[in-house]
């Protein structure tokens, strides 16, 4: 099975940036799209419906904000908009949907560095998931997390760590929660595939940063434990533009 999770920073954007034309030619199985900034009667029908697939969105009360979406070939078990908590919910940050042998959450984890309010609110985001996370690890449930984390785990994530010890996105007390998943059942299948290897997944707009590979990588798949002997390869593909993220793929035998 092909996964594929890519923060497009405004689906209409990427839609005119080459985004259909990507799925075209890859053809994942799933595809979770992170801050669609639309609601899905803002995009014309011809342009959001990409052939074979069927989807799922789940756009922010506000307009033009965050929002989730999913694409699949093959139709879930079951379908889950929100984690049932309005001051998350109201921001349309997560999909789950599950398939036989597993739960998938499409997630788009807040971003904290707009003050000390926001980055309490992304703490607390994580902590509300983690405890449906763990909730159905305790059934013996397998689990794969797929999203733009906003947060950058460790030094080798992120190309100037010295320079960012105080910007949300590596506070100490966000990459502790990276820590807390992967205490809790969880496996960063990137990580563990490629200990040393240095690739980003998000650069800045500014000073050609992607091409000066100066980038962070917040975007991950953090799967059950029980699921890694599964995984065949995880690519990061930093080739693809069309938006501030590229796309990354988890291929996994399930």
């Amino acid at each position: 099975m092909k996964i594929t999770t890519w923060n497009v920073n405004g689906i209409r954007a990427a839609l005119k940036k080459g985004l259909t034309n990507w799925v075209e030619a890859t053809q994942p199985d799933v595809i979770c799209f992170q801050e669609i900034k639309a609601r899905v009667n803002q995009v014309d029908e011809k342009q959001r419906e990409f052939p074979g697939y069927s989807t799922i969105w789940y756009s922010a009360a506000r307009s033009g904000y965050s929002g989730v979406a999913m694409y699949y070939h093959t139709p879930p078990l079951e379908i889950q908009c929100g984690l049932g908590i309005e001051r998350f919910d109201v921001e349309g940050r997560v999909i789950r949907v599950r398939y036989p042998g597993f739960y998938l959450f499409n997630v788009y984890f807040p971003n904290g560095q707009r003050g000390p309010d926001r980055v309490q609110y992304k703490l607390d985001f994580y902590e509300a998931l983690l405890k449906q996370c763990d909730a159905l690890h305790s059934e013996g449930e397998a689990i794969i997390i797929a999203g733009d984390f906003n947060t950058a785990h460790n030094e080798i994530d992120l190309a100037n760590p010295q320079d960012n010890q105080d910007t949300s996105g590596f506070l100490p007390e966000e990459r502790v929660w990276i820590d807390i998943y992967l205490r809790s059942g969880f496996v960063d299948i990137y990580r563990e595939l490629y200990p040393h290897k240095v690739e980003y997944t998000w650069w800045p707009y500014y000073y050609g940063a992607r091409r000066r590979s100066f980038g962070w990588r917040i975007d991950y798949f953090l799967i059950s434990k029980q699921l890694a002997a599964n995984v065949e390869d995880v690519v990061i593909h930093s080739e693809v533009t069309g938006s501030d993220h590229c796309p990354v793929t988890l291929l996994i035998g399930v």
